[in-house]
């Protein structure tokens, strides 16, 4: 009994001594200010929370979105392709491909795929 209750208890408190050694033993001890403060889309935190922004970003993250939901919805048409109706299927295909392609020739027309000014 005395020998079971020791195994266990030393298979319980030798491993956590290992993991306390190997946590203090893998601590960087210098700290800097560049390691302590938190990284910001690679902005400096520190500095004016007001200065500009370009609004460019935020563009061309929005067209991003708007074809990557595209993908989406262009997937499973190929699918759905053999179970319905091959002239209802072509025209909501080629009415969905027609309005991305109007809204693509918009934005290149507005300037807004343009990366340099």
């Amino acid at each position: 009994m005395l020998t079971l209750f020791l195994s266990i208890s030393i298979s319980f408190i030798v491993p956590m001594i290992v993991m306390l050694m190997a946590t203090m033993l893998s601590k960087k001890m210098i700290n800097n200010r560049e390691k302590s403060s938190p990284f910001e889309c690679g902005f400096d935190p520190k500095s004016s929370a007001r200065m500009p922004f370009s609004l460019r970003f935020f563009l061309i993250a929005v067209i991003f979105l708007i074809f990557d939901v595209e993908i989406v919805l262009i997937l499973p048409i190929v699918i759905i392709m053999k179970t319905s109706n091959i002239i209802i299927w072509t025209s909501s295909s080629m009415f969905f491909i027609i309005v991305l392609l109007g809204g693509l020739y918009h934005e290149w027309n507005q300037g807004a795929l343009k990366w340099a000014k």
